[in-house]
C-alpha cells in the first residue's frame, strides 16, 4: 500500500554559520574515485514522525560511498555519521570537493572544522534556493523514495 506523500520543509538553511562557496558549479563529472563527492538529507516518514537518511555519492561513479539514518537531524548523528561511513570506505584525493547545499548540519562549525583542518578538502555548498546545484543527490533521492521507501509503510525506526 502507498503511503501519502506531503513536503515538509525540514531542513535549515537560515542559520548564523558562514556559507562555502559553489566550487562544485553544477560539474557533476568526475574521472577519479575520491575527487568530489555530493551529500544531502532527506526525510522518511516513521509512523507520526520524521526520520533522517543522509548520503554521500562519489562522483566518479556515483556510488553512495557513505550513508546514515537517524531519528534527528543533529550534525552528529546525520552528516558526521556519514562522512565517518564514507571515509571509512574510500579515500579522498588531493584536490577533493565536499558539496552539499546550506543547511546547519553541513555549516556548522564541527563540519566546517573538520574540512579546514584537512588541506585535500575543499567545501563547497549550492547556491541559495537553487536545488539544481545539488542535482545527483536529489535525483537520487527521488529514486530511492519513489521505487521502494513510498511502497512501505514503517512503524519503527528499527523497520526502517
Amino acid at each position: 500500500m502507498s503511503q501519502k506523500r506531503k513536503h515538509v520543509i525540514t531542513t535549515d538553511s537560515k542559520h548564523a554559520f558562514p556559507t562555502a562557496k559553489n566550487e562544485l558549479d553544477r560539474d557533476f563529472t568526475s574521472l577519479k574515485l575520491g575527487e568530489k563527492w555530493l551529500s544531502d538529507i532527506t526525510y522518511i516518514r516513521v509512523n507520526d514522525d520524521w526520520n533522517y537518511l543522509t548520503t554521500i555519492i562519489d562522483l566518479a561513479d556515483r556510488k553512495v560511498v557513505g550513508w546514515s539514518l537517524s531519528e534527528d537531524m543533529t550534525t552528529q548523528n546525520a552528516v558526521m555519521a556519514a562522512w565517518m561511513s564514507a571515509t571509512k570506505s574510500r579515500n579522498i584525493i588531493d584536490g577533493f570537493i565536499f558539496h552539499s547545499d546550506r543547511v546547519v548540519q553541513y555549516a556548522s562549525n564541527k563540519m566546517t572544522n573538520r574540512f579546514y583542518f584537512n588541506r585535500k578538502v575543499r567545501q563547497s555548498m549550492s547556491r541559495h534556493g537553487n536545488c539544481c546545484d545539488n542535482a545527483v543527490a536529489e535525483s537520487f533521492f527521488k529514486t530511492i523514495k519513489h521505487e521502494w521507501l513510498y511502497r512501505f509503510k514503517f512503524n519503527s525506526y528499527s523497520q526502517l
